[in-house]
């Protein structure tokens, strides 16, 4: 056998490195997303009762923190600790998770695009039902404030649907002060106003049609709806809405999602590209790299089992050289 040694770099330390150093981040963050989850919890007092995790009707934001922070963290240690102590089992853990969350992704970017109808319905049910527990939960309830804040909108379709939450419906044996209202991340903004009011929306939805003609606002609003409708009479509920739109928003939060996602389709494309394109080169790193490791760990047992070969080879030579004097 030949005694040269393999002198060239066995695996590609550019590779090792950027695979470690990615991970190490994602490792950290994963820590992060799950220390905050795990403190939000704390201070609801989840923690110190744990059966009172299924006692909230509708979703508890932090379990987005904690689902993420655990997916994160096992990710990263698997990447990081694979990388650098060169373990071909955790490397290939992290290509397989990976792509299997790759693959999970593609297929729900699919059903939902196939499936629109059926995801629209999902959601206007996902947020009438968290609207129903709008008080129950303080993470909750600061979710809903800021998406109706972030998107100017009020409900999943309009802002009665608030008549869903005991406190907000309109029914005459709710005795609430909030009856009949919204929440005031339904209010418009005064740009004058520095000081948030959070009674503004109270009444909001019962306030009657008073001097409507005179109120510059509501004459731009009513302007709209003719254009809109044409020359048709305004109905009793157009009205309403005209009235609604002074102080509330009244479009509700499923079609401002839609609007807002059409008005940023490139930015959404490109994120989630973007994430897939990321996703894929990982996955490839860690299955070349697993492959390099394989054939350097081959290679140094090779090299390893040359010495005894040659070794045993001397051994044969001589034996034969003595049997030959015999």
């Amino acid at each position: 056998m030949s005694g040269k040694h393999y002198k060239g770099p066995e695996v590609s330390c550019c590779i090792k490195y950027f695979i470690f150093g990615f991970n190490v981040i994602f490792w950290f963050l994963g820590i992060a997303f799950l220390g905050i989850g795990l403190w939000a919890w704390n201070e609801k007092g989840v923690l110190s009762n744990i059966s009172s995790i299924t006692d909230l009707g509708g979703f508890d934001p932090v379990w987005l923190f904690l689902v993420v922070g655990g997916v994160m963290f096992i990710l990263g240690f698997a990447g990081c600790i694979g990388a650098l102590r060169e373990n071909t089992f955790l490397l290939k853990f992290f290509s397989v998770f990976l792509g299997i969350i790759f693959f999970l992704e593609l297929t729900a970017g699919v059903l939902a695009f196939v499936f629109k109808d059926w995801i629209k319905d999902q959601l206007y049910f996902f947020i009438n039902n968290n609207i129903r527990a709008y008080r129950d939960d303080i993470d909750l309830q600061n979710l809903i404030d800021f998406t109706q804040e972030y998107w100017q909108c009020c409900g999943a379709f309009g802002a009665d649907d608030w008549n869903l939450n005991i406190y907000f419906n309109c029914t005459d044996s709710n005795a609430s002060r909030e009856r009949c209202g919204v929440p005031f991340s339904c209010c418009t903004k005064d740009p004058a106003e520095d000081v948030i009011n959070t009674q503004c929306g109270y009444d909001a939805r019962q306030k009657p049609v008073s001097g409507i003609s005179s109120c510059h606002l509501a004459q731009r609003v009513l302007e709209e709806l003719l254009n809109l409708h044409g020359d048709a009479v305004l109905s009793s509920s157009l009205v309403k809405e005209v009235d609604q739109q002074i102080v509330i928003y009244t479009k509700g939060c499923v079609p401002q999602f839609e609007k807002w996602l059409q008005d940023n389709l490139t930015i959404v494309a490109g994120i989630f590209i973007g994430i897939a394109l990321l996703q894929v080169v990982l996955v490839q790193m860690g299955r070349s790299r697993t492959g390099q490791w394989k054939k350097a760990s081959r290679r140094k047992t090779d090299l390893s089992r040359a010495p005894l070969a040659r070794a045993e080879e001397t051994i044969q030579g001589r034996r034969r050289k003595v049997e030959a004097r015999e």
